[in-house]
């Protein structure tokens, strides 16, 4: 075996190493603030100079942003799919366009049989690499000859190797994956990627939170009326 497979056969299980040990390492502890000693020169005492706080006069929001206020925005989006940018962007957008509301940024799992098949695929990664690595000591001990597929994928093992560790990785991540960018209002869905097929524009969902809120002063108001 010359350099070259050796490189090539290396880089799977040092990543395969690396994925393992991730899994096992504790997190880091946390820094701690370690106290300076005061130094035993004092500094003179200065003269405090006594001012008068400045006047501002404060400013009250104006405009529709009022409405906003005690509202609450839940986004759902899939973290797996690298939503959070346009997440975040919306949360910004929503929070300038409607003072005082409240909106909050979660993961949407996928459903659940596709969050079960994420957890089988590992073991599949991991039993097909173990029987290429060694396969001639396993399958003598369960009382049965190599099957023919594992002659081709031994000629072959790196390559097999690689498209099962490759493999496996983009079936998990497809299964992990929801797809998802849901936003609801006070509990109510406005906006759904999963029944629109697309993402919503900023001025779109302004529009429709801001609709959605005016909606519940209204009926707020008439129900406020009705018990007086």
């Amino acid at each position: 075996m010359d350099r070259a497979q050796m490189l090539l056969l290396g880089l799977p299980i040092f990543l395969l190493c690396t994925d393992i040990i991730n899994l096992f390492t504790p997190p880091p502890p946390k820094p701690t603030h370690h106290h300076h000693p005061q130094s035993h020169h004092q500094p003179k005492p200065q003269p405090v100079l006594h001012q008068q706080p400045l006047d501002f006069p404060t400013q009250k929001p104006s405009g529709p942003g009022g409405i906003g206020l005690g509202s609450n925005v839940n986004i759902n989006f899939c973290s797996s799919c690298s939503y959070r940018g346009n997440a975040v962007t919306m949360k910004n957008m929503l929070e300038t366009a409607f003072p005082g509301i409240n909106v909050f940024l979660a993961n949407h799992p996928p459903p659940l049989p596709k969050r079960l098949l994420s957890k089988v695929v590992p073991v599949f990664q991991f039993g097909i690499i173990g029987i290429i690595v060694a396969g001639e000591q396993i399958f003598p001990r369960l009382g049965m000859m190599p099957p023919p597929w594992y002659y081709s994928m031994r000629a072959n093992r790196f390559g097999s190797i690689a498209s099962t560790w490759l493999l496996g990785n983009f079936f998990q991540s497809f299964l992990q994956s929801s797809g998802a960018f849901e936003v609801y209002c006070n509990g109510e869905l406005v906006f759904s990627k999963l029944q629109e097929h697309r993402f919503p524009s900023e001025i779109e969902l302004r529009e429709l939170v801001g609709r959605k809120l005016s909606n519940s002063r209204i009926v707020d108001g008439v129900g406020g009326a009705l018990w007086s």
